[in-house]
């Protein structure tokens, strides 16, 4: 029996350009990449050198300050090049891939039948630590820590966001298999939000906790999830993880191989024929991008338009990546843009622009950032697009003045960048509210720990 929960607060973007419902496979690359940098906090010590061979699922690095904690090789083939940047610092794998995949042989298992440490071990072993998230911090999780709970999002309210549940048609054996799995790794429960509009096989689990979510983004945020079920406090720590790598560690614990393959959306206004693509991880978008892609001028995002990152179009598939976002630059300026009027095509929560007359249109925004950075003052526009019990802005000055116990009062334990992603877009002060959250989680990591 599900449980409701109402998000009061928040705001829907509406975008054009979401992905219709139609699956391709794409073409196996060449060339695979992984990106040391895709995981914060990590520092690589690698196992393998150029030259080598290697078979899907065999570790390629593992973490300086944690060796439980491992990162499989999606494909199998030969470690063409190893990019350094400053200082040395690992930044891109790259894997000549063969023409078809080879597996390192874990064994089948049946989660139910092994003891929390012994599933531990697998998943050390097999290297899908990194898709466990840790809140607080938003960090790679210590494999040696036993969590107080473990929460799945199993959707997203993020404009143009993927949907999960189209994403992991035909793999629900496999992600009942994750959820056992999960059951093992904590000493207390595993939660699945739900959309409250939505049906699917999400609502049929056994082993999980299952919440109905009604509300506007960012009700799809696991730390708001989070934060209406059970609060974190000082001193504990709870898990996240997605659902399609839920699915993946249900794969390796049915197959006995780490299958790394995912479903990603390709959306946006500016996509020819947006949809979903089945890939593995590490796969090139150059020539797709370059093929479905109808404008020059575009920006290209690793996630949501919101929290992703910006890639360049002949970058490959991210660890995490499950949508490739791409807009129009907004690399020009407007003369008297704060005018109504002047242009239809703006999204304001001061109704400035006349958009609440038109709640279900869908907009063309680019990355233009409509003003620069200003005094950061009073205003309520923070309030009105967070859902959490705390208060965003005194948060953001305590972050900003690095107060560490300030931080703590106010609620930094709670919160990732991501939950901050709506203030970037709505506040008028410009600013970067997520690079300033970033900063102080990174701050508490070193003096709390």
């Amino acid at each position: 029996m599900s449980k409701d929960i109402r998000i009061p607060k928040g705001l829907d973007i509406k975008l054009k350009g979401t992905a219709e419902k139609i699956l391709s496979d794409l073409p196996r690359s060449e060339v695979y990449t992984i990106f040391p940098t895709d995981f914060h906090g990590i520092t690589p010590k690698l196992l393998v050198k150029i030259g080598d061979k290697v078979q899907a699922g065999d570790a390629l690095f593992f973490s300086k300050t944690n060796e439980r904690v491992k990162f499989a090789s999606p494909v199998s083939g030969t470690i063409l090049d190893i990019l350094r940047g400053e200082k040395r610092r690992i930044l891109e794998i790259r894997i000549s891939a063969d023409a078809k995949d080879s597996f390192r042989e874990f064994g089948a298992k049946d989660p139910l039948k092994m003891s929390s440490d012994e599933v531990k071990s697998h998943v050390s072993e097999t290297g899908c630590f990194p898709y466990f998230i840790q809140r607080p911090y938003e960090i790679i999780v210590d494999p040696n820590d036993t969590p107080k709970a473990i929460f799945i999002s199993s959707f997203s309210t993020a404009p143009l966001a993927a949907h999960d549940a189209y994403a992991l048609s035909g793999q629900e054996l496999a992600f009942q298999t994750g959820i056992n799995v999960l059951t093992k790794l904590t000493s207390g429960k595993v939660h699945i939000s739900v959309c409250g509009t939505d049906n699917s096989f999400f609502d049929k689990l056994d082993n999980v906790e299952i919440y109905r979510v009604f509300g506007k983004h960012p009700a799809g945020n696991v730390g708001v999830q989070i934060n209406q079920i059970d609060p974190i406090n000082k001193g504990e720590r709870v898990w996240t993880i997605k659902p399609q790598d839920v699915a993946l560690i249900g794969r390796l614990f049915n197959t006995g191989k780490y299958d790394a393959t995912r479903v990603f959306a390709l959306a946006g206004s500016e996509v020819n024929k947006p949809q979903y693509y089945k890939a593995i991880q590490g796969a090139q978008l150059g020539k797709l991008l370059t093929t479905q892609v109808k404008n020059t001028n575009s920006r290209f995002i690793s996630g949501d338009v919101l929290t992703g990152k910006k890639i360049e179009k002949e970058s490959s598939l991210g660890f995490y990546t499950n949508l490739i976002s791409v807009i129009p630059e907004g690399n020009y300026y407007t003369f008297f843009g704060w005018m109504p009027f002047t242009q239809n095509q703006k999204l304001s929560l001061s109704r400035t622009f006349f958009n609440f007359l038109m709640p279900h249109k869908e907009y063309n925004l680019d990355t233009n950032l409509n003003g620069e950075e200003r005094a950061l003052v009073i205003t309520g526009e923070m309030e009105q697009v967070f859902p959490m019990d705390i208060f965003p802005m005194q948060l953001l000055k305590a972050a900003l003045a690095g107060d560490i116990d300030k931080m703590e009062n106010l609620g930094i334990y709670e919160v990732a960048p991501e939950d901050f992603g709506l203030i970037d877009f709505s506040n008028t002060s410009k600013l970067e509210a997520q690079e300033i959250i970033r900063e102080a989680l990174d701050i508490m990591i070193k003096e709390v720990g």
